[in-house]
């Protein structure tokens, strides 16, 4: 989710937003529900499909904006009927997005929630209906169960949707809410030319990052958006906090000096302790140490990736893959979400056999020219 970035930019720009939350899903779709989208004047953060609605929603948020109240709307990509669009898309599934003008209490609270990930708290915002738009909680998160991330919808709310009109959100939604997450952090121990890739690819895919080295000249100016640390192998862990919901990777490629910052960190028990070397090497790294179920050695999918791009976006992929799972001892192949190694539209065919397309979602299911 994007939802650090979301909040980054709310709190520090103050031109109009919208902020889109994917509420519920029936049938296949690209983001699961709680997935969250923000529309500003040039520009987005995050998304809600491959790339097949957006263009739709932009058109809405100008007006949402200027009315301040916000709206649910239902695309239905279930039908064969794929005639209304102009083409068939590979969604395959029903979804409702709430839209919200981020302005009084949404824009307050959302300033507060990027304060309060800056210092690693999980939050939860709640959104419940009043006459004339949502009524905001924001509490800590304290792990909400399953059944409490569905939403509530009255019967007449859903007759409604069905439909596929579009509606003022309090009238048809009792509650829903978003959960924001500081961004998990990557620490990486070596500085050397062939972390710059897999340090770029860890900031493009959410991973705030920090890089430690004892090597005053191996850090400079190769890693803009990383947080720095010139320090011994020893020093790392309290220089820069290394703690349990961290993940490590270990590339100096100095015998010696990984050995004692390995040393360090397996008593910290992070979630993720990757390290790059030979099979041979890293039995001498391991030597009389007891492996724990989160280290990865050697590090990465088994992809076959070649120089330093190929084998960065195979250590990436591993570590997205734990980070998704949830579990220190994933095996490395298993996939804990079904499709995830799916390219879109690779898929395997929908059960139904229905061709993937969308259908018009105004009252009555009309069709009409595609506007994006």
């Amino acid at each position: 989710m994007n939802t650090h970035e979301i909040a980054m930019h709310i709190q520090t720009h103050k031109a109009p937003a919208v902020l889109a939350t994917l509420i519920e899903v029936e049938g296949h779709s690209y983001r699961k529900p709680g997935a969250v989208m923000l529309f500003f004047e040039g520009g987005t953060i995050g998304s809600l499909s491959p790339g097949c609605l957006e263009s739709d929603l932009q058109l809405r948020t100008s007006g949402i904006w200027e009315r301040g109240l916000p709206e649910i709307v239902e695309y239905n990509m279930l039908s064969p009927d794929d005639l209304s669009w102009g083409e068939t898309v590979g969604c395959g599934g029903k979804i409702k997005v709430v839209l919200e003008p981020v302005q009084g209490e949404l824009y307050k609270l959302l300033v507060q929630v990027s304060d309060r990930l800056a210092r690693g708290e999980n939050l939860v915002l709640f959104r419940e209906a009043v006459e004339k738009g949502f009524a905001y909680k924001l509490e800590p998160d304290t792990s909400l169960s399953q059944n409490k991330n569905r939403l509530k919808l009255s019967p007449s709310a859903k007759e409604n949707l069905a439909t596929g009109h579009f509606m003022a959100a309090p009238a048809e939604l009792t509650a829903f809410h978003t959960s924001f997450v500081p961004k998990p952090r990557l620490v990486i121990f070596g500085g050397g030319r062939d972390v710059v890739p897999i340090a770029e690819l860890a900031d493009n895919v959410g991973f705030r990052v920090a890089v430690a080295d004892w090597r005053e000249g191996s850090l400079h100016n190769k890693f803009p958006r990383a947080e720095q640390v010139i320090c011994s192998p020893m020093e790392v862990v309290q220089r820069l906090g290394v703690a349990q919901e961290d993940y490590v990777l270990i590339c100096s490629h100095q015998l010696g000096r990984d050995r004692q910052f390995l040393e360090s960190v397996i008593p910290l028990a992070p979630l993720y302790i990757g390290i790059i070397g030979s099979k041979v090497r890293i039995s001498l790294l391991l030597e009389e140490l007891e492996a724990p179920a989160s280290l990865h050695a050697p590090v990465g999918l088994p992809i076959g990736g070649e120089g330093p791009e190929e084998i960065a976006v195979s250590i990436i992929a591993e570590i997205i893959q734990i980070r998704r799972a949830g579990s220190r001892e994933l095996p490395k192949g298993v996939e804990s979400i079904e499709g995830s190694r799916n390219i879109f539209g690779s898929g395997a065919e929908q059960a139904d056999g229905r061709v993937q397309g969308f259908t018009e979602i105004v009252a009555g299911g009309l069709t009409r020219e595609r506007r994006a």
